[in-house]
């Protein structure tokens, strides 16, 4: 399914991740996007977003947000959420992280609505 409203882009996300679809997470995200996949880390590209989320992935994520629509302008539009992840950290312990994500997506030709940067610890970070 696409995201067809800025703030489909977050709720999507977080349905491919729970369920473990690397393939429909990556097609979330436009060819040159951005993401942080930990605090201080920047990736772009394709192959760098599908390598950092596979991580996520291999922890047996599950995820709750709430997303919501910070501010848009024609086809550019900031989303942000609350969400909390709950997973197997690295020494295979249950884990839980939680933060307040910042997203630009944008609107493609087709309607869809991507992620063009993807902020999920905020600016801060």
């Amino acid at each position: 399914m696409a995201a067809r409203t800025p703030e489909d882009v977050d709720r999507l996300f977080v349905e491919a991740l729970n369920a473990g679809k690397i393939d429909d997470l990556v097609a979330l995200y436009e060819p040159q996007a951005t993401l942080m996949p930990s605090p201080g880390k920047l990736v772009s590209g394709t192959a760098a977003i599908r390598e950092s989320l596979q991580q996520f992935i291999s922890a047996k994520p599950r995820m709750t947000l709430q997303p919501r629509l910070i501010a848009q302008t024609g086809d550019l539009a900031i989303v942000g959420s609350k969400w909390n992840l709950a997973m197997t950290g690295t020494d295979g312990k249950p884990a839980q992280m939680q933060g307040e994500s910042v997203e630009v997506v944008r609107r493609q030709g087709d309607g869809r609505w991507l992620f063009a940067i993807d902020l999920p610890f905020g600016p801060n970070a």
